[in-house]
């Protein structure tokens, strides 16, 4: 994507009101797109598809029939409209910053983008916030951003992480196909993580994750010996990092790695975010995903 890389995270928390630090990151990045090659910027037509029985011929463009010899049905924007509804982590390990922002505020601010742009492609919003249980549901609805955005703007670290539970709880709760996006640290093993994730797909959902990681838990800069606490369980462990820093390395790339390549085979769109990366990327990555679900339907 070409165009600019808008306002690092540290710059967003400056901004008390979670709905304009929406509205500045969003127009942003709208305004960098300039021409854009995506569908949903207004209800104006958007492009021909090939006729499919039980298409309304009405929609068939006759004009096009005449000089091609083929049927096209019309596609117009408002069609590509979805549900899309925002999974956010708020368990104990997500507060965790090594100087920026937290991973909370990072999905926080995140899930508000997300949230506004979806509501500016005429999209149904909705929310759910998860521990190792659901806490708050919000139905996707054209009537929710602000709903959505108050949630967001007043959550609280929760308390120790679980996946399968409330993930298993926001899949049933669904009644239409539409986007899934899961924002969270993923702190379990890849397989369990896919295993959990699986089930938001199951009515035929497009499923979006966003990994979430402050750049201290891919880097391990740390020089001096301390004691490192487990954000969740309290449990403190002496360490030397000069003497783990390789190895810790290779075992964060690892489960990254394993992550990515078992969600991919799952047919789950996986993205990793550093919280010190500007949320036009993360935009840009679902934009992009969108637009295939678009085209498919």
């Amino acid at each position: 994507m070409n165009g600019p890389r808008f306002l690092d995270p540290v710059v967003l928390a400056r901004i008390e009101n979670l709905e304009l630090l929406a509205k500045t990151v969003v127009e942003g990045f709208v305004s960098g797109l300039h021409r854009s090659p995506y569908l949903g910027f207004s209800i104006d037509f958007a492009e021909h598809r090939a006729y499919m029985p039980g298409d309304d011929i009405r929609r068939v463009d006759w004009k096009l029939y005449g000089r091609t010899d083929r049927f096209y049905v019309k596609e117009f924007e408002a069609d590509t409209n979805a549900n899309v509804m925002t999974l956010l982590d708020v368990s104990r390990s997500m507060s965790y910053s090594s100087g920026g922002v937290s991973k909370l505020d990072y999905g926080r601010y995140l899930a508000a983008c997300l949230t506004y742009f979806s509501r500016q492609q005429r999209d149904r919003v909705g929310l759910a916030t998860f521990d190792s249980d659901l806490i708050e549901y919000i139905p996707p609805s054209a009537r929710q951003l602000e709903n959505v955005l108050h949630t967001l703007d007043r959550l609280e670290p929760g308390e120790t992480s679980r996946l399968d539970l409330p993930l298993l709880k926001a899949a049933e709760a669904q009644d239409r196909r539409g986007i899934v996006v899961l924002i969270s640290d993923f702190y379990e093993e890849p397989a369990r993580v896919v295993e959990a994730v699986s089930p938001l797909g199951g009515k035929g959902s497009d499923v979006i994750v966003f990994h979430v990681l402050d750049p201290a838990e891919i880097e391990f800069p740390f020089d001096k010996p301390v004691h490192f606490e487990d954000i969740e369980s309290g449990e403190r462990i002496p360490v030397v990092p000069e003497k783990l820093r390789e190895r810790y390395r290779e075992l964060i790339t690892a489960h990254i790695d394993e992550l990515k390549d078992l969600m991919t085979e799952s047919r789950i769109d996986y993205e990793l975010a550093r919280t010190d990366q500007p949320l036009d990327f993360a935009l840009f990555t679902y934009l992009s995903r969108r637009q295939k679900l678009a085209r498919v339907r």
